[in-house]
C-alpha cells in the first residue's frame, strides 16, 4: 500500500443501511471517508436500518441516497433510461429477470433491485463517480451489475457468507464482469476458485473485515463473581446460541456459578427466551438486545470470555469470520468459537482462542470450563488474540487496502496477480 492521499468519488450499493448486525459496512464506509475518497452511499431500501442507533453514522445516514421504488424520481429514472440507451436498459431487465428466473424470491428480488439501481446509477453518473462497490454478492452486486450496464462505470464488490454458501443467483456473471471481487477470508476465494475456476479466484483480492483497534482495546478483566460469557450475534439459526444455552446449563449443574450476556436479537429470540425457561435458567442468562458499540464494548468488558457457537444450516449458510469474534479478541478477551468456514484463520486454537466442533454443547462447555479453570492460560491466548487481529484485522489497514483498489492504486506484494485494468467507462457516451 502506497500511504499516498487518495481522492476520488465512489458509488456503495448495499441493501440496507446502516443495520445492527452489518456495522463492518457503516464503519468501512466512514474509514474510506476517513482516508480522502467521497462516497456516495446507495442503500437499495427506502429506509435506515434496523432501529439501532449508532451516534457515528448520523452524518452518513442523513446523506445517504434512500430511494422508494414507486417514487417520481425512480419512476422518471426509467423513462430516461429507455429513452436514451434502451438496449442497455432492457438488457439489463433481462439479465436480472432471467438470473431469478428459478426462484419467486429472486425475482421478487429482481423487480425490486433493477428500478433503483437505474435510479442510482443516473444519480452516480451526475455526481462524476468513477466506480461502484457494492457490500454482498446478492442485492447490491446485482444493483452494481446495472449500474455497470448503464452507465460503463467499473464495478466491484464484497462477498461474505450467505451470499457465496447459499445464494448463487448471477454470481459466476457478476464476478465476470466485475473489475474485481473481494472477499473476507482465504476460505471464501479457494471455493469461488472451486466453483468457477482459477480465474475467479484470480481475481478475487482478501481484504479481511476489521475493527477499530482504538475502541475495541484491553480493559481489565473481570475479578471476582459468576464466571460471566457473552454471545455477541444476532438471534439467528446459524449462530448457535441454543448450543451456548445448553452449555450453561450443563456448567450450572456442575456446580459452577455461570452467567451469560446474549447481546443481539433476531427471529430466534422467542424460541431462545422459551429453552432458557424451559432449562431453569432465567437467573443465568439476559438478553440484552441490540446493542450499539458503546454497549457492546461494556458487555465484554464484563466477560471473562466470549463465546460463538456458530453452526452450518441446512441450506448450507453458515459463518464467514465473525467481526465479534475480532472484537473481543481485540479487547483481549478469551474467545471460544466453532471450527468452520474462515473462523479458524482468525482464531487458532490453542494459540488465540479455543475452537470446538459445530452443534456439540458437551464440547463448548468443557472449553469454557478450562477458561474458568486455566486463567493464566487464557490470558496468553487473549494477548495472542489481540496480536493476531492487530496482524491482519485492523479495520484502518484492511479499509486502506480497499481503497486503493477502489482508486486503482494497489500494490499487490510480490509474486501476487494484480487486479485486472478497470475497464474503459462509456459514461460519456450514455
Amino acid at each position: 500500500m502506497t500511504g499516498e492521499p487518495l481522492t476520488g468519488r465512489v458509488g456503495y450499493l448495499v441493501a440496507v443501511f446502516p443495520h445492527s448486525t452489518q456495522t463492518f459496512v457503516l464503519f468501512e464506509v466512514a474509514e474510506l471517508e476517513r482516508l480522502g475518497l467521497r462516497v456516495e452511499v446507495h442503500p437499495l431500501r427506502a429506509r435506515p436500518g434496523d432501529g439501532t442507533v449508532h451516534p457515528e453514522a448520523a452524518d452518513l445516514v442523513r446523506r445517504a441516497h434512500y430511494a422508494r421504488l414507486l417514487s417520481p424520481r425512480t419512476l422518471a429514472a426509467q423513462a430516461a433510461w429507455l429513452a436514451e440507451r434502451p438496449g442497455a436498459y432492457l438488457g439489463a431487465w433481462w439479465r436480472a429477470l432471467a438470473g431469478h428466473a428459478r426462484s419467486p424470491r429472486g425475482l421478487a428480488l429482481a423487480l425490486a433491485v433493477v428500478p433503483v439501481a437505474a435510479r442510482a446509477a443516473r444519480e452516480l453518473r451526475r455526481a462524476g463517480a468513477t466506480h461502484v462497490h457494492a457490500h454482498w454478492a446478492t442485492h447490491g452486486a446485482l444493483a452494481a451489475f446495472v449500474v455497470h450496464r448503464l452507465t460503463g462505470l467499473p464495478y466491484s464488490f464484497t462477498t461474505h457468507a450467505h451470499d457465496l454458501y447459499v445464494d448463487r443467483a448471477m454470481l459466476e456473471r457478476k464476478t465476470r464482469e466485475a473489475s474485481f471481487v473481494v472477499t473476507i477470508s482465504d476460505f471464501n476465494r479457494r471455493l469461488l476458485g472451486r466453483l468457477y475456476g482459477e480465474w475467479a479466484a484470480a481475481k478475487t483480492s482478501v481484504i479481511r473485515c476489521g475493527v477499530d483497534l482504538s475502541v475495541f482495546a484491553p480493559r481489565p478483566h473481570p475479578s471476582g463473581g459468576p464466571l460471566t460469557v457473552s454471545c455477541v450475534a444476532g438471534l439467528r439459526e446459524k449462530k448457535g446460541q441454543r448450543y451456548l444455552i445448553e452449555a450453561c446449563g450443563m456448567l450450572a449443574a456442575e456446580g459452577l456459578d455461570i452467567r451469560c450476556l446474549l447481546v443481539g436479537d433476531g427471529e430466534c429470540r422467542a424460541e431462545l427466551e422459551a429453552l432458557v425457561a424451559e432449562r431453569g435458567l432465567g437467573d443465568r442468562i439476559e438478553f440484552l438486545g441490540r446493542c450499539s458499540r458503546a454497549e457492546v464494548r461494556e458487555a465484554l468488558g464484563r466477560s471473562h470470555a466470549m463465546a460463538l457457537p456458530s453452526v452450518t444450516t441446512a441450506d448450507g449458510d453458515m459463518e464467514g469470520i465473525p467481526v465479534a469474534l475480532m472484537e473481543a479478541m481485540a479487547s483481549e478477551v478469551p474467545v471460544v468459537a466453532s471450527a468452520l468456514s474462515g473462523i479458524p484463520e482468525l482464531v487458532e486454537d490453542g494459540r488465540t482462542g479455543l475452537l470446538v466442533p459445530e452443534r456439540d454443547p458437551r464440547a463448548l462447555a468443557a472449553a469454557i470450563r478450562r477458561v474458568h479453570d486455566d486463567p493464566g492460560g487464557a490470558r496468553e491466548r487473549a494477548a495472542a488474540g489481540r496480536e493476531r487481529v492487530l496482524e491482519a484485522y485492523d479495520l484502518r489497514r484492511n479499509a486502506r487496502a480497499l481503497a486503493e483498489l477502489l482508486t486503482w492504486r494497489y500494490r499487490p506484494p510480490a509474486g501476487a496477480a494484480a487486479p485486472p485494468a478497470p475497464a474503459p467507462t462509456v459514461a460519456s457516451q450514455a
